[in-house]
């Protein structure tokens, strides 16, 4: 089988990661694979994955002309670039809903993320929730291959970055900041507030500290994250929109626990009061209540940490899923009706000019809004400035944080 994966970026995420450890079994299996990224390479930070130098990257000018078997979309954006490859049959990767990603008041780049959903592809998800809502909103029959963990990285034994301590409460925010639904910057505000002793900060965002944390990782290599984890105690993730919600599951696996909202994809194996503790999205109170009692009851948190352990084991590898995602691409290449490559073409076009006309009219209205101008001034500034300096980059993405995301809770997003 020769595959094309379509990528964003091949740069540190949560989702470049299940593409990549897929992508390393196919090759294994005996697949051609040929990564093909939107973004160039010259912006991945060196070596986080062991992909990065095991896979074959390319440009889009550097397979014109050569067919693939199967072409893989994997994030919403690559959608509309599918037609820009030559293949037999084309998929859809789904990891998350990805429109939810964005706030009701972008309702036209919303659309456009739904739209993907509409051009009837042969879709692979893997969450249970996404699968159910890809069926009932759009009357797609997903195949189904959850995630896989680690298990000889992530792991109860192995190296630390400090060794727990009995009876101090390490805990561990996980994210980038300047993403609101992530909700970094207010979990860690709210962690100041409670008796945790020490605040870590695991991140993709360009810094060397932040105030009220004891200790920031920042853009670290996926397999170091297993030693950090196995460092703390309770990772406390208070996001308002997953997919797999991979990072609790990674911190099961190192003996910890979590505290998290009851955020889409928690169900797929977090269960309250038994591995960790679930409270209601947006309800702050609640979540520093836990924390606190984590720290109270010393016989709870080890409770949890054994039931985290018990969902860890049952949990399958990446070996055990891989092969899964393999034969659903083999079915869907063999079996699954075909839409061909003009059809891609057109219909890019078409939910394109609609997106233009729909951000047109949003920029005609909102011309005259100062506080829209400034705050594209000020991103703008930013970016030219971060791309020069590190130091730079640390002290605005700090500064927003604390100005900002700490004081404002994420923008509404109806689930649709």
């Amino acid at each position: 089988m020769k595959i094309c994966i379509l990528m964003g970026s091949a740069d540190i995420s949560g989702g470049s990661y299940v593409i990549f450890e897929h992508a390393l079994y196919l090759q294994s299996a005996g697949a051609d694979v040929t990564i093909v990224l939107a973004e160039p390479m010259s912006g991945v930070t060196p070596g986080w994955h062991p992909a990065l130098n095991r896979l074959t990257f390319k440009t889009f000018a550097e397979v014109a002309g050569r067919q693939f078997d199967l072409a893989m979309a994997t994030w919403w954006r690559t959608i509309y670039e599918l037609h820009r490859l030559d293949a037999r049959q084309y998929c859809y990767f789904v990891q998350s809903i990805e429109s939810w990603f964005y706030p009701d008041q972008d309702a036209a780049v919303r659309n456009l993320a739904n739209s993907t959903y509409l051009l009837g592809l042969p879709t692979i998800t893997e969450a249970k929730w996404i699968k159910a809502h890809l069926k009932e909103r759009f009357d797609i029959n997903a195949h189904l291959v959850k995630n896989g963990c680690h298990k000889s990285v992530y792991r109860p034994d192995g190296p630390v970055e400090a060794p727990r301590t009995p009876g101090r409460l390490r805990v561990l925010v996980e994210g980038p900041l300047g993403v609101d639904f992530k909700n970094i910057a207010r979990t860690i505000a709210l962690l100041r507030k409670t008796l945790a002793d020490e605040i870590w900060l695991l991140t993709i965002s360009p810094i060397s500290g932040y105030p009220g944390v004891e200790r920031v990782f920042s853009r670290v290599p996926a397999y170091h994250c297993a030693q950090i984890y196995r460092s703390c105690d309770v990772l406390v993730k208070l996001s308002y929109v997953e997919g797999m919600f991979g990072p609790p599951l990674e911190m099961f696996h190192c003996g910890g626990t979590a505290v998290v909202y009851n955020v889409t994809g928690h169900d797929e194996y977090i269960v309250n009061g038994e591995n960790a503790i679930v409270v209601p999205s947006g309800d702050e109170r609640s979540a520093a209540a836990a924390v606190n009692e984590l720290k109270r009851r010393p016989d709870y948190l080890a409770r949890l940490k054994e039931g985290a352990l018990s969902t860890a084991h049952a949990w399958p590898d990446w070996t055990d899923v891989s092969p899964q995602f393999h034969r659903a691409l083999t079915a869907i290449l063999e079996r699954e009706p075909r839409v061909p490559r003009e059809r891609l073409d057109a219909l890019t076009r078409e939910v394109f000019s609609q997106y233009v006309r729909a951000e047109n009219a949003a920029a005609s209205a909102n011309r005259f809004s100062l506080p829209k101008r400034f705050a594209g001034l000020v991103d703008w500034a930013a970016r030219s400035v971060t791309r020069r300096s590190a130091t730079a980059a640390h002290l605005l993405s700090v500064a927003r944080a604390r100005l900002i995301e700490e004081r404002r809770q994420p923008a509404p997003r109806s689930k649709i």
